[in-house]
């Protein structure tokens, strides 16, 4: 049942506030978190409102944000009762993987099994009857707390500690670090993307919980990435005669343009339907804000 609004609520998010801080100072505490807002009580599955990132610019300067890696696996987000994809439908995952996922505590992360590892993971938890042995593989890679109190790097803290006790061989908590320069996240970037990683992620340490996008988070990746919706099909030539040729795409800003890279044979024969919401890679944007370079990378698939 949702929470009542105006004085008791904030009462209530004072009291939240100081348990949770005392949570986390607190070795022997309880894991049932608190929760800040009345957000929380939105019924699930009609929620799609997670925080989102932003593309860092290039020159990004990384004082005031912690940093991590960027995990390429399938976004996830626990509601304290069920586990469910970034649209808000149902992951069919085992009984005893949620199991392991702390009751009445939002999270939210990435199932992911390891680097380079995106298809495999996609095609486990998708799946309409999990397989107990395919499962046995995943990891929730814990990001955030939706609606929890404090700065990110108190709810951070949290999650370190909650993951540590809940379920360490299913549940980790992103490691965040400090950096100090541009130098130093250059040679971070560097570092991960030759270990096979995809990117960074740069999260304001003083942010407080907020959903869309927002300049609080970023992602920092050698190729910059977005999504489009696809409107059309362009037919085939030569060598891919009687397949896709390209995808027509739209982009939030409604910009059009022809994706026509990056797909496998097997996509040309089967390409996204019209209406699927793809994610392509590029390099900038030209003076009318099409994408440059742009390469098809996978349908977003949220469901």
């Amino acid at each position: 049942m949702q929470r009542t609004v105006g004085a008791s609520m904030r009462e209530n998010s004072r009291v939240s506030r100081r348990r949770w801080l005392l949570w986390a100072a607190t070795s022997s505490a309880s894991l049932a978190l608190p929760v800040a807002s009345a957000r929380s009580s939105v019924p699930a599955a009609g929620r799609t409102n997670l925080v989102l990132a932003r593309q860092a610019p290039d020159d990004v300067d990384p004082a005031g944000f912690l940093v991590s890696e960027k995990y390429d696996g399938v976004r996830a987000w626990w509601d304290g009762r069920n586990l469910r994809f970034r649209s808000g439908l149902p992951v069919a995952a085992p009984a005893w993987f949620t199991q392991r996922l702390p009751r009445d505590t939002p999270l939210d992360g990435e199932l992911w099994i390891a680097r380079g590892r995106f298809e495999a993971v996609s095609g486990v938890v998708r799946k309409n009857t999990p397989v107990d042995a395919e499962w046995r593989d995943v990891r929730y890679m814990l990001f955030e707390m939706p609606d929890a109190v404090g700065t990110f790097e108190e709810r951070a803290r949290i999650l370190q500690a909650l993951a540590a006790r809940q379920a360490p061989d299913t549940l980790i908590a992103i490691e965040q670090q400090r950096i100090a320069d541009r130098a130093s996240l250059r040679r971070r970037l560097v570092d991960v993307v030759r270990a096979g990683g995809e990117g960074l992620v740069l999260h304001r340490a003083d942010a407080p919980y907020v959903v869309g996008r927002t300049d609080a988070l970023l992602k920092l990746k050698p190729l910059q990435d977005a999504e489009a919706v696809v409107v059309g099909h362009v037919a085939g030539r030569g060598k891919y005669a009687g397949m896709l040729g390209a995808l027509r795409v739209r982009t939030d800003d409604g910009v059009r343009f022809a994706l026509g890279s990056g797909f496998s044979d097997a996509q040309r024969a089967d390409p996204p339907a019209i209406g699927a919401v793809v994610t392509y890679t590029y390099q900038g944007t030209t003076a009318n804000g099409t994408p440059r370079f742009a390469r098809f990378l996978r349908v977003r698939g949220d469901a």
